[in-house]
């Protein structure tokens, strides 16, 4: 005996000393290949894996349940593209850009709009769903976006994406025809002047009254004509100056409607994040200060017993179902109610139902009951226990005949009386009316 474990000893012995030297070996062996590979220290891991990420959310963002988009919302209701209306009605519009008009489209108010919406968005993503790959969703929004454009079947953008930047350019022309004086075309303000005048590629630079006066020169005077000292310095030329102009404008054009896809695309990831933002500033409308300060007390309370109550792994190895109190109910409840027997009901779609009592209650429920109403069978306790379409059809056929021969037939039960006294029933009665007998 003695002996048997001695020679069962040294063989576990030199197993032990074969796999070291072997690991030893492929230590050394990936060393040698890669001698540039970083050695981490174990203290250090050990302090990076403790450290927690540092993830900023703002009061009103609740941790990344709700979005905050007051700021974006001030500046769109103080701009010329925007409405004035409620918050919780901006929520609704301000993922859906193409109803806003073409027109309004072409100021830089609204390209920089666009960019701080589509910022925060991003932000927003990459804060509350880290594992997702943004750079992928953005170039396959890009791909289908170029194809898009290039045929123009962007919605509110249908005309601008094939005319090359010529309309787009040309919107921005101010008709000079409405205008007899410089003083009229000081009221147009002078963003409005900076972009008649970069249309047609003069400098816009200056007050208000030198740009109106720059601009009416070329109401009598052709762009050929004109002193070059009016031209920007992008070219001598008017047509080329024009033609680069509207090359520019399409191009900005065509980055604020890619912005405008992005800010789509995004919105339809956070779908349930702004359908939570709505209701949760409708509700906060009927609170007061100090309603909303103990519900988000109460909100944090229940956070953190939650996150203690995930940290605890249920042992459920047999799979139990889960009671009220979110934890599987005892076993021998479980085989008492037969929770283990299987049930389908062909009526319900082949739906299972799980123990008996379950089996029983659900031809009351409205699953079976909807299907029994669209065989066109009505739902009594003749039916219950069948759960066969045909058996049911059946059942149903055998008792319209039974029913069928109890039932008053006005053909030959009811009775006519003709003007000498006899009586026939109204099949017969009709027969002998037709032939003129009586």
């Amino acid at each position: 005996m003695c002996m048997e474990m001695e020679d069962s000893l040294y063989h576990l012995l030199l197993h032990c000393d074969f796999a070291y030297r072997s690991w030893h070996y492929l230590i050394r062996e990936y060393h040698r290949r890669h001698p540039a590979a970083r050695v981490v220290d174990v203290s250090e891991d050990d302090g990076l894996l403790k450290e927690e990420p540092q993830i900023e959310f703002s009061g009103e963002e609740a941790f990344g349940r709700y979005l905050d988009l007051h700021e974006l919302y001030n500046q769109y209701i103080n701009s010329k593209f925007g409405e004035a209306i409620e918050y919780s009605s901006y929520l609704d519009i301000f993922s859906q850009p193409q109803k806003i008009s073409q027109k309004l489209k072409f100021s830089r108010q609204y390209r920089e709009y666009l960019e701080n919406l589509l910022a925060y968005l991003i932000y927003f993503f990459q804060r509350t769903e880290p594992l997702q790959d943004l750079d992928r969703i953005f170039s396959k929004v890009e791909s289908e976006f170029e194809e898009r454009w290039a045929i123009g079947t962007i919605e509110g953008w249908e005309n601008t994406s094939q005319d090359n930047g010529h309309d787009s350019a040309q919107h921005s022309l101010i008709d000079l025809d409405y205008y007899s004086s410089v003083e009229e075309l000081v009221e147009l303000g002078p963003e409005r002047l900076k972009e008649g005048l970069a249309a047609l590629g003069l400098k816009t630079g200056g007050t208000v009254q030198q740009r109106a006066e720059r601009l009416f020169l070329t109401k009598h005077t052709p762009l050929q004509l004109l002193d070059k000292k009016h031209f920007a310095k992008l070219s001598r030329q008017p047509i080329q100056n024009w033609m680069a102009v509207a090359s520019q404008n399409n191009e900005n054009l065509k980055q604020v409607a890619l912005m405008e896809a992005k800010i789509e695309k995004l919105c339809d990831l956070l779908d349930e994040t702004i359908a939570r933002t709505k209701d949760n500033i409708v509700k906060k409308q009927a609170l007061t200060y100090e309603e909303i300060e103990a519900e988000r007390e109460e909100e944090e309370t229940q956070a953190e017993s939650e996150s203690d109550d995930e940290e605890q792994q249920i042992y459920n190895p047999l799979k139990l179902p889960m009671g009220w109190d979110g934890k599987p109910i005892p076993y021998w409840l479980y085989k008492l109610h037969g929770l283990g027997q299987e049930f389908k009901c062909e009526i319900c779609g082949n739906y299972s139902y799980w123990g008996r009592r379950a089996f029983e209650r659900h031809f009351k429920e409205w699953r079976h009951q909807h299907g029994m109403r669209c065989l066109g069978i009505p739902n009594t306790k003749n039916f219950n226990e069948i759960t066969s379409i045909e058996e049911a059809k059946d059942l149903w056929k055998r008792i319209q005949e039974r029913q069928g021969v109890n039932k008053w037939r006005p053909d030959l039960e009811e009775e006519y009386e003709d003007k000498e006294g006899n009586i026939y029933n109204k099949k017969t009665y009709t027969d002998l009316q037709r032939q003129g007998l009586i």
